[in-house]
């Protein structure tokens, strides 16, 4: 079964809203998509067992 995905409520100022939007676009990512990216490498990078798709 594959993981289900959380929602939560996200506020940010404008300034870094720009910032991340512009962030993405330069990664070919949804700001979505790149929060979440950014989420899971500083986890990664904490020690915790995240695994991404893809990896075993």
């Amino acid at each position: 079964m594959k993981d289900s995905k959380k929602q939560i409520p996200l506020r940010v100022s404008e300034k870094l809203w720009e910032e991340l939007n512009a962030w993405a676009a330069d990664d070919f990512r949804s700001l979505n998509a790149q929060i979440e990216y950014l989420l899971t490498e500083c986890v990664k990078k904490r020690g915790g067992k995240i695994k991404t798709d893809g990896e075993t």
